[in-house]
């Protein structure tokens, strides 16, 4: 099974959420590796907000553009993190940017990155979409569709998809699945609607699960039905 998981800027920062918690790299990397180990393909996606976020600039002396690069350049940071946890754990991992990084990442070609998970390596695909104005999200759900995933998967802290985030509200309903149509139409805030829009197009299913549980990852590409289910 090929798959591509996205992983918050965050998550990596552990419970504070800022920098990159040692622990909790090392978490990851072994629930990637574990996976691949398994007989999986894994592309990762990460975003950038334990360093920065791109609407953070907003009012701070310099516009969106520029607030958006940095934060592609912080997903970078955390894809070379992710790598080398990868690597130390015996499995080849390589890091890809949506705009020219040699020799820190190889330019991202989706052939490229393809032929990485085939010979079971781990693809790091960072730098977003290499535009301002796209979140982490919609550059998952972009490269999902060009590496031919069968799953977009969605690391997140809470256990699948509610009316409300459940951290806030505590009479939000989970779904154990949904549609496209209805995410969108809802406008449920798991992923931003470009995220959604791509995947139903093509049909990409999305799964979004609470990857902070250890063996979550491996259990759910193994058919456990984890998460909440998100499809065409």
């Amino acid at each position: 099974m090929r798959v591509l998981l996205k992983l918050s800027g965050e998550s990596l920062g552990g419970p504070a959420g800022k920098g990159i918690d040692e622990k909790y790299l090392v978490r990851y990397a072994r629930e990637i590796v574990e996976a691949v180990r398994a007989g999986h393909q894994v592309a990762v996606v990460n975003g950038g907000g334990n360093f920065f976020r791109g609407l953070q600039g907003m009012g701070k002396g310099f516009d969106r553009i520029t607030g958006d690069r940095m934060g592609m350049l912080a997903t970078v940071m955390n894809a070379l993190a992710i790598a080398g946890a990868v690597r130390s754990l015996g499995v080849e991992a390589e890091v890809f940017t949506a705009t020219p990084m040699t020799p820190i990442a190889h330019y991202y070609r989706k052939e490229d990155a393809v032929a990485v998970l085939e010979r079971g390596g781990v693809a790091l695909i960072a730098g977003g979409t290499g535009n301002p104005f796209f979140t982490t999200d919609s550059g998952a759900a972009l490269r999902a569709l060009e590496i031919g995933a069968d799953a977009l998967l969605k690391g997140t802290r809470v256990d699948g998809v509610y009316t409300a985030d459940p951290e806030k509200d505590p009479s939000a309903k989970r779904y154990d699945e949904l549609t496209f149509e209805k995410a969108i139409s809802d406008k449920l805030k798991v992923m931003d609607i470009t995220a959604f829009a791509l995947c139903e197009q093509g049909p990409v299913p999305i799964i979004v699960f609470n990857v902070e549980q250890d063996g979550n990852l491996t259990r759910l590409l193994n058919g456990e039905k984890i998460g909440t289910l998100v499809h065409a």
